[in-house]
């Protein structure tokens, strides 16, 4: 088979990772960068042939089988789309679009090209969570009853603390919830397989204005996202989720935490402890399960790349992510699926329905 060209689009702090990992795919090749600031030192820096500062151009120059969109999230659509329409194949950075009206347009695209198109939700592709996922299918959980956990950062605790992530014209009507609650909500659904119908939320703005430096200092910004958010969620299955998601928990770097609480027993996952599940129970003593290539569920074993005892970690999630992606463009499904812009216009509604939620004070229909 021959091999694949992709190309990322926008070079930040995640677009670097995403070349980085798409390295580690052995059939594809990085054929090209796109960034509006400082392209070329990017490249250089990251050994990469071509860069550019219009992504209409690279496609047209490079050609590649697949693209990665890892801009500010209000260019999404106009990018996908016309990946689409040259017949190109999306990795789009979550959340998928502005907001749910505009994952729909991505979504009908998508469908009608028939290209492959997927979502980076890599918490669905570290051996944990994927062997967690096959636990609850295989009924070692028993009936699931509860899920609970967040999602905690530290990186915008200060008012001095500013990122375009902050103003609702790049991200959208939420920022925590959409940036890395949409990451929580996406595992819950994942590991228990089944989806959100309805949500309640609390919305909390820790820094009405933050400071955003200038040459001459600070400028007040007034900022009108939330910081962070309280969320239950309620799943077809009738089960019931709380989530804390914050990015203003001082100490938490990254923290994501999953518990599921099952009538057999209970599992936790906490990505600081990446390669353990703590398995609870009522009748006997509580065990941890290790990342183990010969302790691992069947469909869970493949993406374990180092035996155990050798950590696994985000850049390792992001490679089986990509690898099960470009194995779908080739053909090959995963036996585990990878996000589709499906599941990112489902987590859109959730999105928009938590905003709602967060203004009605009450229990918001998906």
């Amino acid at each position: 088979m021959r091999r694949l060209k992709a190309a990322v689009i926008g070079v930040g702090f995640i677009g670097e990772a995403h070349v980085e990992a798409i390295r580690r795919v052995p059939y594809v090749d990085v054929v090209a960068i796109v960034d509006g600031f400082n392209a070329k030192e990017k490249a250089q820096k990251l050994d990469v042939e071509n860069c550019f500062a219009d992504y209409k151009e690279m496609i047209e120059v490079c050609e590649p089988d697949c693209i990665h969109v890892c801009t500010p999230n209000h260019t999404h659509m106009e990018i996908a789309l016309y990946a689409f329409e040259h017949g190109i194949h999306v990795i789009c950075e979550k959340p998928m679009a502005m907001n749910a009206k505009e994952a729909e347009v991505m979504l009908k695209a998508a469908k009608a090209s028939g290209l492959v198109n997927a979502l980076n939700f890599h918490n669905r592709y570290y051996p944990a969570t994927h062997n967690l996922r096959n636990m609850v299918r295989a009924g070692e959980l028993g009936e699931i009853f509860s899920v609970q956990g967040g999602y905690l950062q530290d990186w915008l605790l200060f008012d001095t603390d500013f990122s375009w992530k902050v103003m609702s014209q790049q991200v959208g009507k939420t920022r925590a919830v959409a940036d890395i609650g949409s990451h929580w909500i996406d595992l819950c659904e994942y590991v228990i397989g089944h989806k959100v119908v309805e949500v309640f939320a609390e919305f909390k703005k820790v820094h009405p204005t933050r400071k955003q430096k200038t040459a001459n200092g600070y400028e007040e910004i007034e900022v009108d996202t939330e910081d962070l958010a309280y969320i239950l969620l309620r799943f077809d299955n009738d089960v019931i989720a709380s989530g804390a998601i914050s990015t203003v928990f001082s100490g938490k770097k990254n923290q994501t935490t999953l518990l599921v609480s099952g009538a057999k027993m209970s599992v936790e996952w906490d990505n600081e402890k990446l390669e353990n599940l703590q398995m609870g129970y009522r009748d006997r003593p509580n065990s941890v399960w290790s990342k183990n290539r010969d302790m691992a569920d069947a469909n869970t074993a493949p993406i374990i790349s180092y035996p155990a005892g050798h950590m696994e970690g985000f850049s390792d999630a992001f490679k089986q992510n990509f690898t099960a992606i470009y194995d779908a463009i080739r053909g090959k499904e995963p036996a585990n699926p990878f996000a589709t812009f499906e599941d990112g216009l489902h987590l859109m509604k959730i999105c928009d329905k938590l905003f709602e939620s967060s203004r009605s004070r009450q229990w918001e229909k998906v």
